[in-house]
């Protein structure tokens, strides 16, 4: 099955992907409180709090293709960003878990809690105590949480139907379920940002016979991010353009990848992930260090552009 239809088999009748997560995400967010009631504070916190999967862990492969924290992820980086403009005596906790899916972020179980080093057995839960310890601290709190639950949909070539649209509804359910679950929770100068993310899949372009598994690909990550968006913006939720900043969706513009003429959006999964490294190093999913500083200036220029309206 192509992907495109994988992706309309979780959707709800006569209507898109988003359209599944805005039914759920805006009836939970007529429950909790309006998204007007949360100041959006100018740039200046109290804490940085990082939540979602091992993109905020900071996630990268060493030379043996063993996953470690590398302490250059995008929160790292974002993190040093913020203590240099306005907040140095900032306070950083990264509460995020490698493998983490939108349902075990609610219930429990992330695959690699006990190599992230965190004390928590259900980061929702960890998440909510922390705002709720701290109700009159200004806090930003970043979240990226997803991709898991479809990234183990393609493997050898080939697309589980099945499992794409398991994890796209389960995401469209779930994020507002945990969107909700934080807002309840902060103080009224807590700022959240969200994320959308690049598409790993891509480096499939240079395989053989790979090209259309590519650009099936990137109808499903552009569909999942529409869902994702969805859910944050029933919550008031900005979300941060990563898909854009990779380019996902060019196959138009061209740029040279090792001497070869490929599409952009090929080349700049190649430059700033481990997808086209060599084994055993890769293939991997992870930003490297500039795919993470990619990603923290995406949320830079989304902070700065909402602190100067």
């Amino acid at each position: 099955m192509m992907i495109a239809g994988a992706v309309a088999a979780c959707c709800i009748a006569g209507g898109t992907a988003a359209d599944a997560a805005t039914a759920p995400a805006t009836a939970i967010a007529a429950s909790a409180h309006s998204t007007a009631d949360w100041v959006q504070p100018g740039g200046e916190y109290d804490y940085y709090l990082t939540l979602g999967d091992s993109l905020a862990w900071g996630y990268q492969p060493d030379s043996a293709g063993n996953g470690v924290e590398s302490g250059h992820g995008y929160a790292d980086d974002l993190a040093a960003y913020l203590r240099e403009h306005g907040n140095r005596d900032l306070h950083y906790v990264n509460l995020s878990c490698p493998g983490e899916t939108t349902g075990t972020m609610l219930n429990g179980g992330c695959p690699d809690l006990a190599g992230s080093g965190q004390s928590y057995t259900v980061q929702e839960n960890a998440a909510v105590a922390f705002l709720k310890a701290h109700p009159h601290a200004r806090i930003l709190v970043t979240l990226d949480i997803g991709a898991n639950n479809v990234d183990g949909c393609l493997s050898g070539g080939s697309l589980d139907a099945a499992c794409v649209a398991e994890g796209v509804a389960s995401a469209g359910t779930q994020l507002p379920e945990i969107l909700a679950e934080l807002k309840a929770a902060a103080g009224h100068n807590v700022s959240f940002v969200g994320m959308n993310y690049y598409d790993p899949f891509l480096a499939e372009y240079l395989t053989s016979g790979g090209q259309t598994l590519a650009e099936e690909s990137v109808t499903l990550s552009t569909t999942f991010d529409g869902v994702l968006g969805a859910g944050y913006a029933a919550f008031g939720v900005p979300v941060a353009d990563v898909s854009s900043a990779f380019q996902t969706a060019d196959f138009t513009d061209t740029t040279s990848l090792g001497g070869t003429t490929v599409p952009v959006n090929v080349a700049r999964i190649c430059e700033w992930t481990w997808m086209c490294a060599a084994a055993p190093v890769g293939p991997n999913i992870h930003a490297n260090d500039a795919g993470y500083a990619v990603i923290a200036r995406t949320f830079e220029a989304l902070l700065r552009a909402r602190d100067q309206r």
